[in-house]
């Protein structure tokens, strides 16, 4: 009460009538300003619907507001230019490219990984200072990541510095001036990271379901190698860029800017690239595989992965593959958040809340353009290893059994899937994101409502054929700790055969 009483009578005070919406003169109410709060005497103020002056009224929202339509431009070297609007203040712009470590050769091994450590870096047109000078005055953020397929270089920004952010961005990926000092200096921080790779099981064990379970580009490593770091350098990233950052390629993707406008700017900048037909993609093959690294840890970290035939290609088969993952769910012995954070899906309820030995056991999957991972990553302590192994094996049988998902496990899975996604794209910086990599993939840009729709016409036949599917390739098998308890590769992969 004592701060409303203070407001009220500084405000009063310091506007005076002038607050009221009458030219008449009001009197205060005889019920003082408890009168006032609780509605006393408000037959003295004016009515609501009596405008204030000088004020204009915007006019109302409309009962519908249309989705913003994603626009593509292709200019004659081959790159594309796409984009969608967005009411707020802000814009989002990427550029996408067709390359990563699949492209990489032997004499080229982690050029991506250096190139991602690389980016933003000096330019042929600016020194490293100048650029993070002209991204903090505009308020900016820049970032760069690499993966197996594709590199992204991405700025966030005011929608009104949309020039500048375009200009920039251009000129960290064409113009790189790869100084020799910068060089060494992410090369040593790599070495660093290598070191410390330890510390993350889960991406280690990832990397070596990659190298296990294939054979060709998706066996080659993300992560740049000791052999690679000594081998790098200025004339390896020059050659790599020239080979694998043509027109064709790219597509610069933004999320709140109009799309005429990002052509007018973007036009001039990228229409001299050089518009080479693009190299046939890597071809990969599945083939399974066992990997095993003992090491000092008091943990025991398994994976067991099978393959998504047709990764991104086969859309279908894929968001059936990321409902499947929701289903089945799982995390860490301890989340907070509650139901939200998974806490209802398969794998809590049938392992995390039964089994104080284990510490986190869940659900993965890695997808791809034609192909990908799906299975269960599980940390435990090493005596229980081996019947670690036996419940995620029994976990994977269990959904792939028509009958044993129920269909409110299902419909909850959906709805957290659907819910996921459009939260995402409610981010400008996933949505830029989300143009890019579809327009690369798809060669273009899906509608939300195509995938929601195709989440909830999953059925549990859906997920039960889905599962076989995977579960009937070849197993690959990985652990990292104290992996002595960890089953033989031929005992788990006959689980699976004699189903």
């Amino acid at each position: 009460f004592y701060i409303l009483r203070t407001l009220f009578f500084s405000d009063f005070q310091n506007h005076g009538a002038s607050r009221f919406a009458s030219t008449s003169v009001v009197k205060q109410s005889s019920g003082g300003l408890f009168s006032w709060l609780l509605g006393g005497g408000s037959s003295q103020l004016p009515p609501l619907d009596v405008p204030l002056p000088g004020i204009t009224i915007p006019p109302p929202l409309p009962d519908f507001v249309e989705q913003s339509k994603t626009k593509i431009t292709t200019l004659p070297n081959g790159i594309k230019i796409a984009s969608e609007t967005s009411p707020g203040a802000a814009a989002s712009v990427g550029l996408y490219i067709d390359c990563g470590s699949i492209y990489e050769t032997p004499a080229s091994s982690g050029a991506s990984h250096l190139l991602e450590r690389m980016a933003f870096r000096s330019t042929a047109n600016r020194s490293h200072l100048r650029l993070v000078r002209e991204v903090e005055a505009i308020g900016g953020n820049v970032s760069a990541s690499a993966s197996r397929e594709q590199m992204s270089y991405t700025y966030d920004a005011l929608k009104s510095y949309a020039p500048e952010m375009v200009e920039v961005l251009v000129d960290s990926v064409r113009n790189p001036a790869f100084l020799e000092w910068e060089v060494k200096e992410q090369l040593q921080k790599i070495k660093s990271e290598i070191s410390e790779v330890s510390s993350n099981p889960q991406g280690l064990l990832l990397e070596a379901l990659h190298s296990a379970g294939y054979s060709g580009a998706l066996a080659k490593p993300l992560m740049a190698t000791e052999s690679a770091i000594r081998r790098l350098d200025i004339s390896t990233l020059e050659e790599f860029i020239h080979e694998n950052y043509t027109a064709p390629r790219m597509v610069l993707a933004a999320s709140g800017l109009e799309h005429d406008e990002l052509v007018l700017i973007a036009e001039p900048l990228l229409s001299d690239l050089p518009g080479v037909k693009r190299h046939e993609e890597p071809k990969s093959v599945y083939v399974g595989g066992d990997y095993r690294c003992q090491a000092d840890s008091p943990n025991t970290h398994i994976a067991l992965a099978f393959e998504v035939p047709g990764g991104w290609r086969q859309e279908k088969t894929a968001m059936i593959v990321t409902v499947l993952q929701m289903l089945m769910g799982g995390g860490g012995s301890f989340s907070v958040g509650g139901p939200g954070k998974g806490m209802h899906s398969r794998l809590y309820l049938r392992v995390l809340n039964k089994y104080d030995q284990i510490e986190s056991f869940s659900a993965f999957n890695s997808i791809y353009n034609d192909s990908g991972l799906f299975g269960i990553h599980a940390a435990t302590s090493p005596d229980f290893a081996s019947t670690a192994v036996d419940l995620a094996a029994g976990e994977l049988l269990e959904v792939a059994t028509p009958g044993k998902v129920t269909q409110e496990q299902l419909d909850r899975a959906k709805e957290a899937t659907k819910a996921a996604v459009l939260m995402n794209l409610e981010s400008r910086i996933v949505a830029s994101e989300d143009i890019g990599r579809q327009v690369l993939t798809y060669g273009q840009r899906k509608p939300v409502e195509y995938f929601v729709r195709a989440v909830e016409a999953t059925t549990l036949n859906d997920i039960s054929t889905v599962a076989q599917k995977i579960i009937s390739s070849p197993l690959t098998l990985a652990s990292w700790g104290d992996v002595i308890h960890v089953p033989s590769y031929e005992s788990v992969s006959r689980k699976f055969l004699s189903k």
